[in-house]
């Protein structure tokens, strides 16, 4: 298997993985349907549009497959870059050019469309709900109607780590909090970076928020956030949270010189395979990236684990956070919703889309993957994908992404804040007051 490195989304776009030869098809599907291309956006009634992002490669292969089969109702799909996305998402809407079919992340951002109308409810009978993971069909559930099906593979965020970089330093993977601030003293001791992180781009930072709650306070705080209750904000087990992401900055873990990093250069990924940092948490999506940069280090070096415990937390071990999956929504307005739902119900996760993506090292939000698991030859891409769907399969709750899970107008405070308590230029307790103000 060979990944390339996917953009994350600017923290806006945990996405899968893609092959190496899929790469191919994805640089001329993006010279000939991108943001510069002919293709034209909005519902019509000659044939489906579609828009997505440019790195969805083996979803572009069920656009193929489906056009292939119904040369009558092909559907056009347009390929945009992460950051412009979902700004033309929104003029589309606001102009009625928006497409059939479209791409989002679930969460308030999806909601925000639900609200306004935007959006046509799907049902198990349109398009086969049953087939999906429950916990990944949250993201784009509100108010007990579905709006959305999951489009690609699983992304949780797991904490990564350099096996050699831990036995010289005479560290074990850390699976207590405790234990990641002992290991972060030894590592540092030992003159490496104990965990890599590019906290130029904010959302590597946030995900140490995200988890640091959930195991403090329980998916139940951020539940009550994100329902709207911005007094939640201020519960205690955001200080505490808070509290740890400063006392893990202070005591070293990340450097002196993470807030320089920037992600999408892969400059984070770099420094966990050369052995200049001993951990990373990062998406699933990072495995790609690794195999791609360093297939050798991940036959020899390569461990990962899920996020640490924190005793006495009220939070479930198990819990993971990060990017369920990304989705496909319905137009209320589409003039083509029957040969739309054709292609969400046979063309979208069927059996060689599950294929495409477990060969490609993402674990697809699908009941029932065991036998195609055992079933895949390579023993480290087996290992890989039994963790990932075994992680998935075992939590109670699956947090998607605050930044996603929250309305868009609240995201941009969230990074800014996130990044002022990781610089410890507020106090941890700031952090809940400026968000409770922000969220009002």
């Amino acid at each position: 298997m060979h990944g390339i490195r996917v953009l994350p989304r600017t923290r806006r776009a945990a996405v899968a993985v893609v092959t190496a030869t899929a790469a191919m098809g994805l640089l001329a599907a993006c010279g000939t349907s991108g943001p510069g291309g002919s293709s034209s956006g909005g519902s019509s009634s000659k044939g489906l549009t579609m828009w997505a992002l440019n790195d969805q490669t083996i979803l572009k292969e069920s656009v193929d497959a489906y056009n292939k089969d119904h040369p009558e109702e092909k559907i056009t799909l347009r390929l945009f870059a992460n950051d412009d996305y979902k700004q033309k998402l929104r003029v589309a809407f606001g102009a009625d050019q928006a497409p059939d079919i479209f791409f989002s992340w679930g969460g308030g951002a999806l909601d925000d469309y639900v609200k306004a109308g935007k959006v046509d409810t799907l049902t198990d009978a349109q398009v086969g709900l049953l087939r999906f993971t429950p916990s990944v069909l949250k993201s784009a559930t509100f108010s007990g109607k579905v709006y959305g099906i999951p489009a690609n593979g699983l992304a949780p965020v797991v904490l990564y780590y350099n096996k050699k970089v831990l036995k010289d330093a005479g560290v074990e993977a850390p699976t207590t909090y405790d234990g990641l601030l002992a290991a972060v003293k030894k590592l540092k001791g030992d003159g490496v970076t104990p965990i890599s992180l590019a906290a130029n781009s904010k959302w590597p930072t946030l995900m140490y928020l995200e988890y640091l709650l959930d195991r403090e306070g329980g998916a139940q705080v951020f539940d009550k956030i994100a329902a709207g209750d911005a007094t939640a904000w201020k519960d205690p087990a955001v200080t505490e949270a808070n509290t740890r992401l400063q006392e893990l900055a202070k005591a070293g873990a990340f450097g002196d010189n993470a807030s320089s990093v920037s992600y999408d250069q892969g400059a984070s990924t770099a420094l966990l395979y050369t052995g200049k940092a001993g951990m990373e948490l990062m998406g699933t999506w990072e495995y790609a990236n690794l195999v791609k940069a360093a297939p050798d280090f991940v036959k020899k070096d390569l461990g990962y684990v899920a996020f640490p415990s924190v005793s006495g937390g009220a939070g479930d071990p198990q819990a993971i956070v990060g990017n369920p999956s990304n989705f496909l929504s319905l137009n209320a307005k589409s003039k083509n919703s029957s040969a739309a739902l054709t292609y969400l119900k046979n063309y979208v996760l069927n059996g060689d889309q599950v294929d495409a993506y477990l060969a490609a090292g993402s674990v697809p939000p699908v009941n029932g993957l065991d036998t195609k698991l055992a079933a895949v030859k390579s023993a480290d891409d087996k290992k890989w994908l039994s963790f990932v769907y075994q992680l998935v399969q075992n939590s109670p709750t699956f947090q998607l992404s605050w930044d996603q899970a929250l309305p868009s107008d609240q995201a941009d405070p969230l990074l800014t804040n996130v990044d002022k308590s990781f610089l410890r230029q507020i106090r941890p307790e700031e952090f809940g007051t400026a968000m409770s103000g922000a969220a009002q």
